[in-house]
C-alpha cells in the first residue's frame, strides 16, 4: 500500500467499516449513492482475478476475440479529477483481501502529521547463505573436496550414509546429512535449506573380486590393477536413480538457469496469481485500476496480463496498484538473485513491492523502475536493491529482506516515491502496463550450481570402430559391470536436462598421487590416462566459481603417463593453477554422444 500526505475528504467513520452496516438498508443506500452512475447502469463483473496460485495450461485460442470462461474484465469509468469517493469499491477491496486494516489504524494515520524522515541508520543488509553440499564426502574425491572447501573458508555440509565414519574422517563437528541418494525418502527437503551449490562425488563402488585391504589399497591403485566387480548397490541405482533423486532434492535450493516463473505465460502454460486492485480509494482517493488478461496483447500476439486504470490526485490521492492475495505457501526464492518482469512500458516509473509478512499493513520491500514508451522490455530487480518501506518512509531498523519467505507482490503507479520524493514521470489520467511474466532469475555471469564427478569413457561402449583393446577396463567390461558406464551417461543426461547450471567433470583413471602435474582438458570423450584425486577435487571447487565452466562437459588427465609416478617436493611445491585458463577452452554442447551412430547399449 502507498502512503503519502493524504487526507480523507469523504466522511468515513468506524461504522462505515462495519460490514454488518453494509448489509443493512442504510448501508445499501449509502453504497448505491457512492457508486459511479456508469457502474450502476450495468451489472458488475468480478472486479478482481480470483485465481488459485498454481501453474496450469492456459485455455485460450490464439485468434479468438475473447478468452475462455476465465475472462476477467472491469470497465474503468473514472475520469481524472471528476470522480467521487467510492465506498462500494473501498468495501470490495477489503472483501477481496480479507485482511482489512483496523479503523483505528486508518484514523491514526489520518491524524498523524508526517514529519521529515527520522535520522537515517545503516540499513541491514540481506544475508545470503551459501552452503556447498558435498555428496559422497567420505570417498576418495569427496573427502578431498571437503578439505579444499574448508581451506577456502566456504561453509560445507556433507551428505553421507554412515555418520560414524563421516565424523571420524571429517571431524566431530562436521555439518552433515545422513541420507542415501538411492533412497528418495531419506532426502528430506528440510535438510537442504541454505544449500546453494552441490559437488557430487558419489559413485558406484567397484572393488576387486578377490577382496581388498581394510583401507582399500587395491581400489586406490585403480581398476587397471585388479579384476573388478560391483560392490553394493547397482550402477542403475546409484548412477541413474540416485542422480535423479539428488537433483530433485536440491533443485529448489540451488536454482534454475532460466529462473522460476511466479506469474505469466511460458510455453503455453500459465502460472496464476490472485491479483486485486488496491488503489487510493482505501485512503479516500478516487484513482481506480484493474488487472485483466488480453488474449492477443502479448509480445508475439499471445496472451498477457494488463495493469491499467486512471490515476487522480483528487481527494489528496494519487496512486493505483495491484497486489496479490497472500500466497497459500510462501515462495522460497533464496536460490535466486532477483525478480525479472517482462512488460511493455509506457515511459513512466512504477514500483515493485515485495512482502515477506502476512500482515496487511506492514513493511514492503520496494524499488522503483523506469519503463520505455511503447516497447517490450525486461526489468530486473535485484533482491539486494529492495528497500524496506512503510507508509512512504524508509524503515532503517527493518529486518533484512528474506527471499525465502515471499508472501505477496504488488505493482504500483504513484505520485509518491518515498522519503518525501515525488515520481518525476507522474501524470494524472489513464495508464496501461502490459505484463506478461514475473520470474525469479540468476544474475549474470551464472556459475555452476551442480558440479558432478563422472568418468571418462561413458560414451564409448558400443561406439562403432573403437578398438576396445586400447580402452580402459571399464569400457571393455561395461556389460560385466552391470552397464556401469551406460548408467553413468544416463545420470549425466539427467543433470544436463535438469535446468540447473552444471559442470560435468570426467576424470580419467584416478590415482593417489599429489596434485600439481600439468593437465590436459579435452571434450568428446576420447582421451585415456590418469589424474590424481586431489587434482580432481581442486578442479571441482574451482568450477563452482567459474562462469566458463558452466554448462560444460569435459574429460581431464595429467600429462604424466601411467608408467611414470608423479611426486612433489614439499620444499618446492608446484604453483597454484588458474583453472580458468582450462575452462575458457571448453565449448558448449560437446559430450561425445554426438559422434555416436546409435544409442549406448540398451538396458
Amino acid at each position: 500500500m502507498e502512503f503519502g500526505v493524504i487526507k480523507l475528504s469523504s466522511p468515513l467513520s468506524s461504522s462505515a467499516l462495519n460490514l454488518q452496516d453494509f448489509s443493512s438498508p442504510v448501508g445499501r443506500n449509502h453504497f448505491k449513492k457512492s457508486l459511479h452512475p456508469q457502474l450502476l447502469s450495468s451489472s458488475l463483473p468480478k472486479p478482481f482475478l480470483q485465481l488459485n496460485d498454481r501453474p496450469h495450461s492456459f485455455p485460450y485460442q490464439q485468434n479468438s476475440d475473447h478468452l475462455s470462461p476465465r475472462t476477467y474484465r472491469r470497465s474503468i469509468s473514472a475520469e481524472a479529477g471528476k470522480q467521487s469517493w467510492d465506498l462500494g469499491r473501498f468495501l470490495k477491496t477489503l472483501f477481496f483481501f480479507n485482511e482489512p486494516p483496523s479503523p483505528a489504524k486508518f484514523f491514526e494515520f489520518v491524524s498523524e502529521k508526517l514529519s521529515s524522515p527520522s535520522p537515517s541508520k545503516p540499513e541491514k543488509k540481506m544475508e545470503t547463505s551459501g552452503i556447498v553440499l558435498v555428496a559422497g564426502a567420505t570417498g576418495g574425491v569427496g573427502r578431498r573436496v571437503v578439505d579444499v572447501l574448508r581451506k577456502k573458508g566456504l561453509p560445507v555440509r556433507v551428505l553421507v550414509r554412515n555418520e560414524e565414519k563421516a565424523r571420524k574422517m571429517l571431524g566431530p563437528d562436521v555439518d552433515l546429512i545422513v541420507g542415501d541418494i538411492t533412497k528418495e525418502s531419506t532426502l528430506v527437503p528440510e535438510y537442504f535449506k541454505g544449500v546453494r551449490r552441490v559437488i557430487n562425488a558419489v559413485s558406484v563402488i567397484v572393488g576387486p573380486k578377490e577382496g581388498d585391504t581394510p583401507d582399500r589399497q587395491k581400489y586406490s591403485q585403480g581398476i587397471k590393477f585388479f579384476e573388478p566387480e560391483i560392490k553394493g548397490d547397482s550402477p542403475e541405482k546409484v548412477e541413474y536413480i540416485g542422480i535423479r533423486n539428488l537433483i530433485n532434492a536440491v533443485k529448489g535450493s540451488v536454482g534454475l538457469q532460466n529462473g522460476k516463473v511466479l506469474f505469466g505465460f511460458e510455453d503455453n502454460n500459465y502460472r496464476e496469481l490472485a491479483w486485486g486492485a488496491l488503489d487510493d480509494v482505501v485512503m479516500g482517493g478516487v484513482s481506480e485500476s484493474t488487472f485483466q488478461i488480453d488474449p492477443n496483447g502479448g509480445e508475439n500476439g499471445g496472451p498477457t496480463g494488463i495493469f491499467k486504470g486512471v490515476v487522480s490526485t483528487a481527494n489528496n490521492g494519487g496512486f493505483t496498484s495491484i497486489r496479490t492475495k497472500n500466497l497459500s505457501t510462501a515462495e522460497d526464492l533464496s536460490a535466486y538473485d532477483g525478480l525479472e518482469l517482462r512488460l511493455k512500458g509506457d515511459g513512466r516509473r512504477y514500483k515493485l513491492i515485495v512482502r515477506t509478512s502476512r500482515d496487511w499493513d506492514t513493511v514492503g520491500y520496494t524499488t522503483g523502475f523506469d519503463t520505455v514508451g511503447d516497447q517490450w522490455q525486461t526489468v530486473r530487480v535485484l533482491f539486494s536493491s529492495l528497500k524496506p518501506i512503510f507508509r512512504a518512509r524508509t524503515v532503517s531498523d527493518a529486518p533484512p529482506f528474506d527471499p525465502s519467505n515471499i508472501v505477496s507482490l504488488q505493482l504500483m503507479f504513484s505520485k509518491f516515491e518515498y522519503d518525501g520524493k515525488l515520481n518525476p514521470t507522474f501524470v494524472e489520467g489513464p495508464f496501461k502496463l502490459p505484463l506478461s511474466s514475473i520470474s525469479a532469475y540468476l544474475k549474470e555471469p551464472i556459475t555452476p550450481r551442480f558440479v558432478h564427478v563422472g568418468s571418462a569413457g561413458v560414451t564409448r561402449p558400443n561406439r562403432p570402430g573403437l578398438d576396445l583393446s586400447k580402452q580402459p577396463p571399464a569400457v571393455r567390461l561395461n556389460k560385466e559391470l552391470d552397464f556401469i558406464l551406460t548408467f553413468k551417461l544416463k545420470g549425466e543426461d539427467l543433470i544436463r536436462e535438469s535446468g540447473i547450471p552444471y559442470t560435468i567433470v570426467r576424470p580419467c583413471a584416478l590415482t593417489e598421487e599429489p596434485a600439481g602435474a600439468d593437465l590436459i582438458f579435452d571434450q568428446g570423450d576420447n582421451i585415456t590416462g590418469k589424474i590424481s584425486r586431489e587434482e580432481v577435487a581442486q578442479i571441482c571447487v574451482a568450477a563452482l566459481e567459474s562462469p566458463y565452466a558452466s554448462g560444460k562437459t569435459f574429460e581431464v588427465k595429467s600429462v604424466v603417463p601411467f608408467s611414470e609416478p608423479f611426486t612433489v617436493d614439499p620444499q618446492n611445491p608446484p604453483p597454484e593453477k588458474d583453472y580458468n585458463v582450462y575452462f575458457k577452452t571448453l565449448k558448449d554442447g560437446i559430450t561425445g554422444k554426438e559422434i555416436l551412430e546409435q544409442d549406448p547399449v540398451p538396458v
